[in-house]
């Protein structure tokens, strides 16, 4: 008989990969409640504030995102902006996570783009496809900066887990597209956010044998190898700057310090802020979410995208 091995489960858990099976046969009360609790997570799934845009259709489904634009601005200036996915292991999530980063942005004065993506367990897909969508999002907010008043020279691309992995995934990986895709528009970031992302999602030799194994646990996430949606596997190329937030007892620390390693190597600017005593996601809940946010604006300001908070 096959088992698991603890360490395979922890990493199922750590980046919330589930499966959800139908249930046949209910009474009808509670195929009610069902249905009333599916229309509820619908809703829980769009974020306050922010303008409702679909940047992609896949079959019949729209796939929007939503844009939260300064409210004072000069007249005609571009601004910078900063596009957020969110987290949930590829499976689930909802861009509610970073509604609260994107309203801060905006109150200090550049554009936020909250991106809904597909998800394992809400769509037919694999990782492949959600590297996709977010890099159709980085090309439809370029190819709008106009319309928003952005610089198309300096779009961040963010996010956090899972998220943090295709924020990663939009300026290193380039054989993935989407065949709808503008290709003449570029999807590469300016700039990264990376809240504890998944930047080693493949084994290799450098890792420690029980990572190599943890690793291994999410193979089936892709339709191929994922050494080729792994950021770990391109961490030696140019990148723009970046910066990282992680709890110091986050398993995947390891591989982020591999990244940043080759690509200081190579030259690249990567920041590495650590939490101490702190695990996976810790950055959703205060003060954390109030420390990185803060972390965040700092990185903002030091890329002269932003003014000092005491010029606000």
């Amino acid at each position: 008989m096959l088992r698991r091995s603890p360490m395979m489960l922890a990493l199922l858990t750590l980046l919330a990969v589930s499966f959800v099976s139908p249930l046949q046969g209910q009474p009808a009360q509670a195929q009610k409640q069902k249905a009333k609790g599916n229309a509820k997570a619908k809703q829980n799934l769009v974020p306050k504030g922010g303008e409702r845009n679909v940047y992609k259709q896949v079959d019949d489904s729209e796939l929007p995102l939503y844009v939260y634009s300064p409210e004072k601005r000069k007249p005609n200036e571009n601004v910078p902006a900063v596009v957020f996915f969110f987290g949930g292991g590829w499976a689930k999530g909802s861009p509610a996570q970073f509604e609260t980063h994107c309203q801060h942005l905006a109150d200090r004065g550049i554009v936020a783009v909250n991106v809904e993506y597909r998800v394992t367990s809400r769509y037919p897909v694999k990782v492949e496809d959600c590297v996709e969508d977010a890099k159709s999002a980085m090309r439809w907010v370029r190819a709008n900066a106009e319309r928003f008043g952005i610089d198309p020279d300096r779009i961040a691309a963010a996010g956090g887990s899972a998220g943090g992995h295709l924020a990663a995934c939009t300026a290193l990986v380039n054989d993935i597209n989407a065949e709808t895709d503008d290709l003449s528009v570029s999807a590469e970031p300016n700039a990264m956010i990376l809240f504890n992302p998944a930047l080693g999602v493949a084994p290799v030799d450098r890792m420690t044998a029980e990572m190599q194994q943890k690793m291994a646990a999410v193979a089936d996430r892709a339709r191929g190898s994922m050494k080729a949606v792994s950021p770990l596997t391109f961490s030696s190329t140019k990148q723009p700057p970046m910066i990282m937030f992680f709890g110091t007892e986050d398993d995947l620390l390891g591989p982020a310090k591999l990244f940043m390693e080759d690509s200081e190597k190579a030259g690249n600017s990567c920041k590495l802020v650590t939490y101490e005593g702190q695990k996976h996601a810790f950055f959703n809940r205060e003060p954390y979410r109030g420390l990185t946010t803060q972390e965040m604006d700092k990185f903002l300001v030091d890329l002269d995208w932003l003014p000092p908070a005491s010029q606000r």
